[in-house]
């Protein structure tokens, strides 16, 4: 490989062609970076660039596991490490931040062959995904109980609330976060089971603290419809497939309050 001396002496232009070629090799075995690289007696050039090859596919796999430890242990050490191997083969990274190179393992797992008939993996991988996004997602103020006090009774009927930039909402077929937590807290191991139906869990940040938990039917139905824009009115009719009319504010309400008080919401806006 050439020195630093003799890297120095590039120009940007002729260093931008050497990094492309490179990434080529180790994403590609493109060949002609081999046309830049010296070997010794001792060490070949294609040694070296293997070995550099090797150490970038394993600082790659690292990355995946520290996104996924879960689906890790889920797997075990051998097929976790054939399962990143794969998964890079089939998905090079493309981004200069090791962060967004896993983007990709869930939907990998519901059509890669040697993965696709369970079903699990490929929904821990999402859960895991979508708690790295909520930890690491954009920060802002919160709405307080004393602002919503603050608001114009009138002006509830439109009143439309947009939630907290960490905030994602999920359904999941089977027990993938108890097997998360089981998982994480180094508790004995507890049985995949599937869901009867499918368990609506809302995901988001607080403190600095990754958290999340599991909604009832209406509650998740009133979360979505808020999420898609719709206003106070527009919510509680909704939400009047599972509770009487005359109740229906009032079960709204305590959703944005807990809501509220769980630090999801992050502002009020009323929109005629």
């Amino acid at each position: 490989m050439k020195t630093d001396a003799q890297d120095a002496s590039l120009s940007p232009s002729e260093l931008q062609s050497l990094q492309q070629q490179m990434l080529a090799w180790l994403q590609e075995a493109d060949p002609q970076i081999k046309e830049s690289v010296t070997g010794t007696e001792k060490v070949s050039a294609d040694t070296r660039l293997d070995i550099y090859a090797n150490a970038y596919r394993f600082r790659l796999i690292e990355a995946l596991d520290d996104t996924f430890p879960a689906l890790h242990t889920l797997l075990g050490d051998e097929d976790f490490f054939n399962l990143g191997v794969d998964y890079l083969t089939a998905n090079p990274s493309k981004h200069f931040s090791l962060r967004y190179f896993g983007h990709r393992m869930s939907a990998f797992l519901q059509i890669a062959e040697s993965y696709k008939t369970q079903a699990i993996l490929s929904e821990m991988a999402y859960f895991e995904w979508i708690l790295r996004d909520a930890f690491d997602a954009a920060d802002t103020s919160v709405l307080t109980m004393e602002a919503l006090q603050q608001i114009d009774p009138q002006s509830w009927p439109v009143l439309k609330f947009d939630f907290h930039p960490t905030l994602n909402r999920v359904d999941l077929n089977y027990n993938t976060p108890q097997l998360w937590q089981a998982i994480d807290q180094e508790e004995p191991p507890i049985d995949i089971t599937k869901n009867e139906y499918p368990i609506a869990w809302c995901i988001w940040r607080k403190d600095l603290k990754t958290l999340y938990r599991s909604m009832d039917v209406d509650e998740a139905w009133a979360m979505d419809a808020m999420l898609s824009g719709h206003n106070f009115t527009e919510i509680c009719s909704g939400v009047c497939e599972w509770v009487d009319e005359q109740n229906a504010a009032v079960r709204v309400a305590g959703f944005i309050q807990n809501w509220i008080n769980e630090g999801m919401i992050w502002k009020s806006k009323v929109e005629c």
